[in-house]
This record gives C-alpha cells, structure tokens and sequence, in this order.
C-alpha cells in the first residue's frame, strides 16, 4: 500500500512540475489581434450615355461654281441625339454620337429664292475628352475629334434644280462643355461641338445644265439633356 501511495506521489509531483513551465511560456504569447474587415470597395465603370436635345445651327454659306455671286443657305434643325462615353481613367474618355438630321437647302446671292433640294445626315462623330474632375459635382470637359457625314434620302424641288446631290464627307471637330451630377449615377449635361463640314455639292438645272458647288455648312452643335453614369 505504501508503494502505491508512492507511486502517485511521484506523479502528481511530474506533472506538477510539467505544468510550470507550459504555463509561462502561455503567458509570454502576444495578444491576438483583433479581426477587421477590410472595407469594400465598389467597383468603376467606365461607361456613360447621355440623351440630348440637339440644335444644328449651320453657317449658311457656299457657292455655285458656275453662277458668279451665287451662295447657298442651309436650315436650322433641332434633333434628338444619343451620345455613349467610354473613360479611359477619370479624366480620359472616347465619345460617339449617333442621330440624324434633316436640312433644306437653298439658293442666296444672285440666286436667292432657288430651291436647291432636302436631304438627310447621318452625322456620327467621335472626340476624345479630358474631364476636369477638381471641382466636385461640376464637371466640365474639353474634347476633338473627327466627324463623317453620309447624305441620304436626297430630293431636288423639281422647279429650276431637277437634281441635287451632297457628296459625303469628313469634318474636322472641336467640343467643349461640362456635366453637373446630381449623385453618382444621374446629372445634367451641357455640351457644344464646332465642325468645319464643306461637302460638294452637284445637280442638273430644268435646263438640263450641270452645275456644281460646295455647302459651307461649317454648324454649331449646341445640345443640353441628361447624363447617366454606370
């Protein structure tokens, strides 16, 4: 009995002494850190359209080549226009507008009351911007680019022009103007745009006579409407 009293003895002693060290080398371990989550971060889209009402101002010029004094007048238009924006970065962007447009042309100058003809536009345009995005919800932009217009749906009055066609062509363009954001996705865009547009221009008299010339439509394009950013 004795022997077995020893036994124990020397056991609980063992882990008694066992138990000392694994106890401090516990309380020299560092405090575990507190777990953060990390915040989210929402991510960028660099897509942006814009629906624009678009006035087309031309600058009523041009000759025919074959009437001294001669010069043609183009009418105005108002048009709805789309636009889509692509952002490179928050300050580089790529813009393609898109609509059509119908104008009537006619004679000034020495012919003054001749009924050239109508025609349609299709005039899409791409500019690259830079966007100034210093100033808060104001955010203006300046941009250039190139325009190709495409003439369809030609017709002549019929009465001293029984033919007239605009051949299509490429115009050189500079833009400016600025979007104010209402919040992060809906804001209101005013934006201008000048073109240098001269597209020749041929038809036949009631006489039968050829004749040329060129339209110096050069337009402003003066839009305001509402932007919305992905």
């Amino acid at each position: 009995m004795k022997t077995i009293w020893t036994t124990i003895s020397l056991l609980l002693a063992a882990t008694a002494i066992t138990a000392i060290p694994a106890t401090g080398h516990t309380a020299d371990l560092p405090a575990a850190t507190p777990y953060t989550k990390a915040p989210m971060v929402e991510a960028w889209n660099p897509w942006m359209i814009r629906l624009r009402v678009l006035g087309v101002i031309p600058e009523n010029g041009g000759t025919v080549h074959q009437v001294p004094g001669s010069s043609l007048k183009t009418s105005d238009q108002v048009v709805p226009e789309l636009d889509i924006s692509y952002f490179f970065t928050p300050n580089l962007a790529a813009e393609l507008i898109l609509g059509v447009t119908k104008h009537h042309v006619t004679g000034g100058g020495t012919i003054a009351g001749l009924d050239v003809g109508k025609a349609w536009l299709l005039p899409p345009t791409l500019t690259f911007q830079y966007h100034f995005t210093q100033f808060g919800a104001f955010k203006p932009y300046i941009g250039a680019g190139v325009n190709y217009t495409w003439f369809f749906s030609q017709s002549a009055s019929g009465v001293g022009v029984t033919n007239s066609r605009l051949k299509d062509t490429a115009a050189p363009v500079l833009q400016f103007g600025f979007d104010y954001m209402i919040d992060k996705h809906w804001g209101w865009n005013v934006d201008v745009k000048k073109m240098w547009m001269r597209p020749d221009w041929e038809g036949t008299l009631a006489s039968g006579a050829a004749i040329t010339g060129q339209v110096k439509l050069d337009p402003w394009l003066v839009g305001t409407g509402i932007t919305y950013k992905f």
